[in-house]
């Protein structure tokens, strides 16, 4: 599969499970490290928890595997390693304050 399509996935799973403030992220010509960020902001640990696991679900029916998935204890950022396209799952406020969208769109 490739990373459009990912990406797309993951958006549309993230809308599924009623996240907000969804956002895709083409940073392929920025570094080397994904060709997407897929970006969303859930209103509490259980929705944060609940749009990680759909991710997951649904990746693995289509045969994809997280290489790494952090934060998931805490459910405050959750970072999901699909090499070409990186998945961040965000409580609402640590959004916020990390506000990687600003980060990633100047450079």
């Amino acid at each position: 599969m490739d990373s459009k399509t990912k990406a797309e996935l993951a958006l549309k799973w993230m809308e599924d499970k009623k996240a907000l403030d969804i956002e895709k992220i083409d940073i392929s010509g920025t570094t080397v490290i994904a060709d997407y960020f897929v970006i969303c902001s859930g209103t509490s640990s259980t929705h944060v928890k609940g749009i990680a696991d759909e991710i997951e679900f649904k990746f693995k029916e289509q045969g994809e595997a997280p290489l790494r998935i952090e934060g998931y204890d805490t459910a405050k950022w959750i970072l999901m390693d699909y090499g070409d396209v990186i998945v961040h799952v965000f409580y609402e406020e640590d959004r916020e304050y990390y506000n990687l969208e600003r980060l990633w769109k100047t450079i």
